[in-house]
């Protein structure tokens, strides 16, 4: 595999072969006790039986070793794909699903990713690391076991970049952050909110995507998801995505789950180094969740111009109406 630069959108996109390696015929490798044979870079609790572990991704689209080569091809630009891929095993349970664990145990969870997240962060090599997880046949789940992934790269993602632009021009012409600014006036008008608990959000945004997209964010200015701000209680986050997984399970088959933390500040160049001023000021973590309740979707027809048929207004009516235990 290699990265690969689009010139026009500036994205870095990895082209190659991935193998399956979620589910094979000796069983599932998320089991135990095939994880305690793995090198295991994280387990919770440190002691006795694992609820949560961490491992290397079998077939990684990232490896640590070597260097990137960053190298032209023609008027394009390449590299090997250097970085990191795990697996976070969320539980040792095979047959549990993400939102029917416990709170206690979800809690591990983003423990997890924040732990990781704060570990990769500490090779100066890396720009961004990335949690998602994808849920069911149709976002392209690999295996049935419950697991999410941590990836961490020599760039910083499209998206992400867009997000750091857009937040450091509201902060530079308001003295604002943008991600509160949001927070505070969709609780004020309440027609977007889908739930909340404790310091934290659940709402559909404004310019939803696609139908049922959820965004959780804390009420109060943290740009880290792996540095819990002051006061912070995340078992209300836990308890909170518990809940939203829930409704959307009734309304959805599938699902893309990607936090948005701020990048490797640490880094010394790179795409991030005009935004360091601020960041601390204009960024905000947050968890963006991606329902996926069509085979097919009319976005792309119309060249990447998202389009969604339903109302984030009417979404999160339909959303609360939902019972969040179901």
């Amino acid at each position: 595999m290699e990265l690969r630069k689009d010139p026009i959108t500036s994205s870095w996109v990895v082209v190659g072969h991935r193998e399956d390696t979620c589910e094979t015929s000796g069983g599932c490798p998320f089991c135990p006790p095939k994880v305690d044979a793995k090198p295991v870079l994280l387990r919770l609790p440190a002691q006795g039986p694992w609820q949560v572990a961490v491992i290397p991704h079998p077939d990684p689209l990232y490896r640590v070793e070597g260097d990137p080569n960053r190298r032209a091809d023609g008027i394009f630009d390449m590299m090997r794909p250097v970085g990191a891929d795990e697996i976070v095993i969320e539980t040792p349970d095979h047959e549990r699903k993400f939102e029917d664990l416990s709170e206690d145990q979800i809690l591990r969870v983003t423990e997890a990713w924040a732990e990781r997240i704060q570990d990769l962060k500490r090779d100066l090599r890396f720009k961004y690391v990335s949690v998602f997880k994808n849920y069911g046949a149709l976002a392209g789940q690999d295996g049935s076991h419950a697991h999410s992934e941590v990836t961490a790269t020599i760039f910083v993602p499209r998206r992400i970049l867009y997000e750091l632009r857009a937040a450091r021009e509201w902060y530079r012409e308001k003295e604002r952050c943008v991600f509160c600014d949001i927070v505070k006036q969709e609780e004020r008008q309440g027609k977007r909110i889908v739930d909340t608990q404790g310091e934290y959000v659940a709402l559909c945004p404004y310019a939803s995507r696609v139908p049922y997209e959820i965004w959780v964010m804390d009420r109060k200015h943290s740009y880290l998801f792996e540095v819990p701000r002051p006061g912070a209680n995340r078992r209300h986050l836990a308890v909170l995505l518990q809940r939203v997984l829930r409704r959307l399970r009734q309304v959805a088959p599938a699902y893309h789950l990607v936090v948005h933390t701020s990048p490797n500040t640490n880094h010394p160049k790179g795409e991030v180094s005009s935004y360091w001023k601020t960041i601390m000021d204009d960024y905000h973590w947050h968890i963006e969740i991606l329902p996926i309740v069509e085979t097919r979707s009319k976005s792309y027809s119309i060249k990447e111009v998202y389009f969604n048929a339903l109302m984030p207004e009417e979404a999160a009516e339909r959303l609360r109406q939902l019972d969040p235990k179901s």
